[in-house]
């Protein structure tokens, strides 16, 4: 079989480097967890190894500080949510579709992937400081519908700041009060930014109320 998978191509992963991926994951998976429950910045690196269940000094063997664990842990997380988008909204080339496709997904999060709303929640606002996954393609989005004339707001960023926080508020709300948050409030808020970012009301009501693609898989 060896013989076959070497003759095919196909790189060969000895145990160590299986075991390697797999303390890795294992303490990123514990960071995302932590952050998830608030405790991120107070955490100490023997915290963090408890957490993932491995040894305090396997950690080295991997990041060389609990801030760069925190960063990968982040980076990592928000681009595969933004894969997932991604693949979702594959076909869309109206930006303000897109926008909205994104916004009603993500607000989905606190019944869908309830750990991964956990941890945007957990990051507050530094999730606009994290150069891949949600923020950097809201803002790409964003300028595209600037450039087409689909969106009227004067200032992309700024319009970013604003939707993400109220993303993060509706998270926020779903963990303490979740009868509170709804599909409904979920879509509601999507044609909210839609009209803050200068689409008509008509057309923001419209596009809010478009049945979403499949998500797939996490």
């Amino acid at each position: 079989m060896a013989e076959a998978a070497s003759a095919a191509g196909a790189p060969r992963v000895s145990r160590l480097d299986r075991r390697k991926a797999h303390t890795r994951q294992a303490l990123i998976d514990a960071a995302v967890r932590l952050i998830a429950e608030g405790r991120g910045d107070r955490a100490s690196i023997q915290e963090i190894t408890e957490e993932a269940d491995i040894g305090f000094g396997s950690f080295y063997n991997h990041f060389d500080s609990k801030e760069q664990l925190f960063q990968t842990a982040s980076e990592e997380v928000l681009e595969r949510w933004g894969q997932l988008i991604d693949r979702a909204s594959a076909g869309i080339t109206d930006p303000a579709e897109l926008f909205a496709v994104g916004t009603r997904i993500t607000g989905r999060l606190g019944w869908t992937h309830p750990d991964i709303a956990g941890f945007l929640v957990g990051s507050g606002l530094d999730v606009l400081d994290i150069p891949t996954g949600l923020a950097p393609r809201a803002l790409r989005d964003i300028q595209a519908g600037q450039a087409t004339g689909r969106f009227t707001v004067p200032d992309a960023e700024i319009a970013l700041s604003a939707a993400t926080g109220g993303m993060l508020g509706l998270l926020r709300m779903y963990q303490r009060h979740p009868e509170r948050v709804t599909e409904t409030t979920v879509d509601q808020l999507a044609e909210a930014d839609l009209r803050m970012l200068g689409v008509p009301a008509p057309e923001a009501a419209r596009l809010a109320a478009l049945p979403l693609p499949d998500t797939g898989t996490w």
